[in-house]
């Protein structure tokens, strides 16, 4: 999907949830591998591998200037002659450590298996995010996570696109009311904690 036709699913969408829910979740993406230097691992089920994610966040990751957004997209079938980049197995995981994150997106909730090596990279300090239809176990583990309920209005490879779009955006600047409001709160807090005039 291009992004004409993301501009104007995002018209359709206008006034629904989807559009802050996709952004909000593309937001803690984003920020969390541009504050800790990239490090992003993208991983599907058995039976559903997010080929078309991971080439999208490859393209905003370039139009974006943000590297930090390209995926290492990590495969349970990777067999050692496949091509680098979608050679990486299931072993990604196991080596996942603090300041890397995982995306697990899975259609019809992760296998056993699959949520032990989440639970064990989120142990290892990883970043741990889920888009899917909001399985309990994943999202206890995840601590950001997009539900996209099977039957929805819009299925999860349109929410992917949704995602991958906002996640190449650059963020917008904090309002100028929440700024003032900030300034004047460090300005009373150095009032408070200043030292008493000097008295003569």
């Amino acid at each position: 999907m291009d992004s004409v036709r993301v501009a104007l699913l995002r018209e359709v969408l206008a006034g629904t949830e989807w559009l802050g829910a996709t952004r909000r979740f593309a937001g803690a993406l984003r920020g969390s591998v541009v504050s800790h230097g990239g490090g992003l691992l993208l991983v599907g089920t058995p039976e559903y591998e997010p080929w078309h994610l991971a080439a999208h966040l490859v393209d905003e990751a370039a139009w974006s200037g943000t590297p930090e957004l390209a995926p290492t997209l990590v495969r349970h079938g990777a067999q050692a002659a496949d091509p680098a980049h979608l050679a990486v197995g299931l072993g990604r995981l196991a080596a996942a450590r603090r300041g890397e994150t995982l995306l697990v997106v899975s259609p019809g909730g992760p296998d056993v298996p699959l949520l032990e090596r989440v639970h064990d990279a989120r142990r290892a300090g990883a970043t741990v995010l889920a888009l899917g239809p909001g399985e309990e176990q994943l999202v206890s583990l995840a601590h950001e996570s997009l539900t996209v309920p099977q039957g929805s209005e819009l299925d999860l490879d349109t929410v992917q696109h949704l995602v991958s779009a906002a996640a190449g955006e650059t963020p917008l600047p904090a309002p100028r009311g929440h700024r003032r409001f900030r300034d004047r709160l460090s300005r009373l807090a150095d009032q408070l904690t200043a030292p008493p005039p000097a008295r003569w």
